[in-house]
């Protein structure tokens, strides 16, 4: 699969930013059961190889995770503050579990071995979004899990993007391009106004 034209932009905005750790955050918005939007910051942990897919992590115990599978669309924002470029991904979530997508299980696991052990020990913490006990502190002082078996909560998180917003923030006047891809997976891209 060739790599999609908007990759350059975002690998250029990577490495022009790469001096703030923060500029591998973005927002992550989905749709809630009841159809009202969520939104929350997640890390880029690179592109599945191969293809133009984003990669996060999430817990399959998560309100996200449900919403997920309720409903994949979603729409990521991408703030870099160096170069003042904004990227509004949107496409399909693709949620990898330890019971499902067999030919991505590799993936998960590699992910899952890349990740820090404070990273993979909040996979051992309580359920996410339930009341908190405040007398087990103990529970969020969990042994460190094998860094080379994911645990069953750990998902890998897949976006798959069909339109791409690129705004530049910086020039007068400023600069914005449309990439969108068609049913046969080919990209097109459009220069629009900002």
């Amino acid at each position: 699969m060739a790599l999609a034209p908007w990759r350059t932009a975002i690998a250029r905005a990577l490495h022009q930013n790469r001096s703030l750790a923060y500029a591998r955050y973005l927002q992550l918005a989905t749709v809630r059961v009841n159809g009202l939007p969520a939104n929350r910051t997640v890390v880029f942990r690179g592109f599945l190889e191969a293809t133009n897919q984003l990669k996060f992590i999430t817990d399959s115990r998560s309100e996200k995770a449900e919403q997920i599978q309720q409903q994949p669309w979603a729409e990521v924002c991408w703030y870099f503050p160096n170069t003042r470029e904004q990227f509004r991904i949107t496409g399909g979530l693709t949620l990898v579990g330890s019971d499902s997508q067999p030919d991505l299980a590799p993936a998960r696991a590699t992910t899952w071995q890349e990740l820090s052990d404070a990273a993979r020990l909040q996979f051992a913490w309580p359920h996410p979004g339930q009341l908190r006990n405040k007398d087990e502190q103990a529970a969020f002082k969990p042994p460190l899990p094998n860094p080379n078996q994911p645990l069953p909560n750990f998902c890998l998180l897949l976006l798959d993007p069909l339109q791409v917003d690129h705004l530049e923030l910086r020039g007068e006047p400023q600069n914005r391009w449309l990439y969108y891809r068609d049913d046969q997976h080919e990209w097109s891209t459009e220069e629009i106004n900002p």
